[in-house]
C-alpha cells in the first residue's frame, strides 16, 4: 500500500519540480537532460528546505515577512540547482549515458596500456613536455620506435607515416622509424569466414565456384584471399581483418587526445602542428578502413594512369565496406624481374607517378615493391589502393612550377613555387627565405656539382626552419616519391631518378610550348575572360558619369556574415549579464551591510530582504556566465580532439 501511495505522488513530486527545471535551461541556455534536471531541481528544493528551517517560527507566520523571504528561498533553490548542474557536468560531461561510459572505460583501459609501454621505452618526460638533459635525438628517435611498435598496428602505422615526414622530423626520427614493419599474424579463418558471410549475404562456398582458405597474405588491416566466380574468372578477395575498425576507431581517439594534450604542453609537438599530423593520420585510416573508398580510388587512378602499368578491376556488386573482390593480377614479386627489364621497368614507374601527380592529381600514395609486381605480359601491376592522394589545380600547377625551378636552379623562382603549396602559419621573411633558398640552390647546382635526392632533404630543411606548414595532400606526394625511390633503388641501383624527373618535367614544359597546346590555352582564357571584357565598358561608364554628379561613393558592409553578428551578439550578451551581475552583488554588499530601513522582524530590515534577494540574482547571473563558458570551452576541447 505504502508503494502504490508513493508512485501515485509521484506525478505530484514531477509537477512541483518541473517549474525549476523549465527555469534552469532558460537561465543557463543550454539544453539539458530531463533525468539530470529532475536530480538538480530535487536538489535545489531540498536545500531551499533546509535554509527555510532555519528561520524563526515568528518570521514565517509573519506574512509580509514571509513573502519577503520567499525570492531568497527560491532563489536558494535555483542556485543550489545550478550549482549540482554545474558539477554534474564537470563529472559527466554531456550526461550520463552506460554506452558511453563503457566505451570510456575500454578507452581507458588501451590508453593505460599504452602510457605502460611509453613509460618503459622512456617517453614519459618527452610526453610531458620535459626532455632529459643529455638525452640524445637518437635515443628519444629509437624509444619512439619501439613504442609505435608495441602499441599496435595503428601506431604502427602512424610511425611509418611520420617516417615519410622528412618535413617535420630529424633525419635520426626519419631513418629510425623506417625500420617499422607492419608484421600481423593471420586472423582465426572463423572470424574471417563469419565477415565473409555476413557481408556477401551467404556462405562463400554459395557464392563463389572456388575459395582457398588460406590467406595469399595478410596486413593490420585486411588480408587477401584467392577465388573464382561462378563465371571462371579469377579474383582476390580482400577481407577487412575482425575487429580492426573497432580497434583503430579507439586507437584514433586516444592519438588525437594524446596530441591535443602535447600541444597544450610541449613547445616541439605545437611547432610540429601533431594535433593537424593525428587528424590526417585519422582520416587516412578511417578511408583504408572503407574498402567502398578504395574501390572509387581504383577508378579514380585508372582513370589518369599509364598504359605500361596495369591495374585491378573491381566487381561492384560482390564488394562491401569490409569485403573488396578484384580480378587477379598474374604475375610475380618486382624483385624476380630480368635484369635487362629492371631499368625499363623503373622508368615506366617513375614516369607514371609522375603522370599521376602532375597530370591527373590523383595518385598511389604508397608504391612500395609489395604493392608491386611483374605481370607475364612485361607491365608493371599495382595492387593496394587503400592510400591515394588527390590534388586540386592550384597544388598540381604549384608543384610543376616548384620542379621546373629546381630543374633551372631558380630561387626566386623556386620561392614562388614553394610558397604555393605550404601553408603559411605566420608572417614570413622573405628576404630570410631568398637567402635560405640561394645557399640550397648553390650548393646543389653550383659549377661541377649535380643534385641528388639530398636536394629534396635540403628543401624539407627550409620548410621546417620556416615553420611552413605542409598541407596533407602535398604531404601525400613527398610520401609517395619518398616510397617510390626505396622501390626503384631496389628495382635497379643504378637508376637515377632525379635526372629521370627532370627530363620528365622537360617533357611537359616542351607539351605546353606546342603551338596546339598554347592555342587551346589562349582560347581557354580568351573564353573566360570575355563575359568581363562585355561588362567593362558598361561599368567604366557608370563609374564615370557618378563621378561626374558627385555621387560616387563606397559602401562597407559591416558584420554582413552572421557568424560575425552571432561573436559580436555573444559577446555583448555576457558584458551585459556581467555587469548585471556585479552591479546587483555590489548593491547586495551595501544593502547587507548597512541597518537603514524599517525593520520587518526585530533581526531583519526591509534592505537586508532587498539585499538578500539582490545577492540572490547575481548569484545566479554569475552560475549562467561559468555554465555557458565552461559548455563553450568543453566543446572546443572535444571537437579538438
Amino acid at each position: 500500500m505504502d508503494i502504490l501511495l508513493g508512485l501515485l505522488t509521484l506525478p505530484l513530486y514531477a509537477l512541483v519540480l518541473w517549474p525549476l527545471v523549465v527555469a534552469s535551461r532558460r537561465v543557463l541556455g543550454v539544453r539539458i537532460g530531463a533525468v539530470r534536471a529532475l536530480c538538480g531541481a530535487a536538489f535545489g528544493w531540498l536545500v531551499a528546505g533546509g535554509i527555510g528551517q532555519t528561520f524563526p517560527v515568528s518570521l514565517l507566520h509573519n506574512g509580509g515577512a514571509a513573502i519577503g523571504l520567499l525570492i531568497p528561498l527560491a532563489g536558494s533553490a535555483f542556485l543550489a540547482t545550478l550549482i549540482f548542474l554545474f558539477v554534474a557536468e564537470l563529472a559527466l560531461p554531456g550526461g550520463f549515458r552506460p554506452r558511453s561510459l563503457r566505451a570510456k572505460v575500454r578507452r581507458a583501459r588501451r590508453y593505460s596500456r599504452i602510457s605502460r609501454i611509453a613509460l618503459k621505452h622512456g617517453l614519459g618526460r618527452s610526453l610531458a613536455g620535459r626532455r632529459e638533459p643529455g638525452v640524445r635525438h637518437a635515443k628519444l628517435a629509437r624509444s619512439l620506435r619501439l613504442t609505435l611498435e608495441e602499441g599496435g598496428v595503428t601506431f604502427v602505422k602512424l610511425g611509418q607515416l611520420l617516417s615519410t615526414r622528412a618535413d617535420l622530423l630529424p633525419p635520426v626520427f626519419v631513418d629510425e622509424l623506417a625500420k617499422l614493419q607492419d608484421r600481423v599474424a593471420p586472423a582465426k579463418a572463423d572470424a574471417v569466414w563469419a565477415v565473409l558471410t555476413e557481408e556477401l549475404g551467404g556462405s562463400p562456398d554459395d557464392v563463389f565456384a572456388e575459395f582457398d582458405p588460406e590467406p595469399l597474405a595478410a596486413a593490420s588491416v585486411a588480408q587477401v584471399y584467392r577465388a573464382r566466380l561462378r563465371g571462371g574468372e579469377d579474383v582476390v578477395v580482400k577481407v577487412q581483418r575482425p575487429g580492426a575498425r573497432e580497434q583503430a576507431e579507439r586507437d584514433i581517439d586516444i592519438l588525437r587526445r594524446v596530441a591535443a594534450a602535447l600541444e597544450e604542453r610541449a613547445d616541439w609537438a605545437r611547432s610540429l602542428g601533431v594535433a593537424e599530423l593525428a587528424d590526417g593520420f585519422a582520416e587516412a585510416l578511417t578511408e583504408e578502413l572503407d574498402f567502398t573508398i578504395e574501390a572509387r580510388n581504383i577508378a579514380a587512378v585508372a582513370a589518369t594512369s599509364c598504359p605500361d602499368v596495369a591495374l585491378p578491376s573491381v566487381h561492384k556488386a560482390l564488394s562491401t565496406e569490409r569485403v573488396l573482390v578484384m580480378s587477379r593480377l598474374d604475375g610475380q614479386p618486382l624483385d624476380k624481374a630480368p635484369e635487362a627489364d629492371r631499368k625499363r621497368l623503373a622508368r615506366s614507374l617513375l614516369r607514371c607517378l609522375l603522370d599521376q601527380v602532375m597530370i591527373g592529381g590523383v595518385f598511389h600514395a604508397d608504391p612500395h615493391p609489395g604493392n608491386l609486381m611483374l605481370l607475364s605480359d612485361g607491365r608493371l601491376g599495382l595492387l593496394d589502393f587503400g592510400s591515394v592522394g588527390r590534388l586540386d589545380a592550384g597544388l598540381r600547377g604549384g608543384l610543376q612550377n616548384l620542379v621546373l625551378a629546381l630543374d633551372r636552379g631558380d630561387p626566386a623562382a623556386l620561392r614562388d613555387g614553394l610558397l604555393e603549396i605550404v601553408d603559411r602559419t605566420g608572417d614570413i621573411d622573405t628576404q630570410r627565405l631568398d637567402r635560405a633558398l640561394g645557399a640550397l640552390v648553390a650548393r646543389h647546382f653550383g659549377p661541377g656539382r649535380s643534385p641528388g635526392l639530398d636536394l629534396f632533404t635540403s628543401l624539407f630543411r627550409v620548410v621546417a626552419d620556416f615553420r611552413l606548414s605542409v598541407p596533407p595532400p602535398v604531404a601525400a606526394v613527398f610520401r609517395a616519391l619518398a616510397t617510390v625511390e626505396g622501390t626503384l633503388s631496389a628495382l635497379d641501383p643504378a637508376f637515377d631518378v632525379l635526372a629521370e624527373s627532370r627530363a620528365f618535367a622537360a617533357e611537359q614544359v616542351g607539351a605546353r610550348l606546342r603551338p596546339d597546346s598554347l592555342r587551346h590555352t589562349a582560347l581557354t582564357e580568351a573564353m573566360a575572360l570575355l563575359p568581363v571584357l562585355r561588362r567593362l565598358p558598361r561599368r567604366v561608364d557608370r563609374i564615370g558619369a557618378a563621378l561626374e554628379e558627385g555621387r560616387l561613393s563606397v559602401n562597407v558592409r559591416l558584420f554582413s556574415d552572421e557568424r560575425d553578428r552571432d561573436v559580436v551578439t555573444t559577446l555583448v550578451h555576457e558584458v551585459l549579464l556581467a555587469f548585471v551581475g556585479a552591479a546587483t552583488g555590489l548593491m547586495a554588499v551595501l544593502l547587507l551591510a548597512g541597518d537603514g530601513g524599517p525593520r520587518v522582524v526585530a533581526d531583519l530590515t526591509l534592505h537586508q530582504v532587498f539585499g538578500y534577494n539582490l545577492l540572490v540574482i547575481s548569484a545566479l547571473v554569475g552560475s549562467r556566465l561559468l555554465f555557458v563558458v565552461f559548455r563553450r570551452s568543453g566543446r572546443r576541447s572535444r571537437s579538438a580532439r
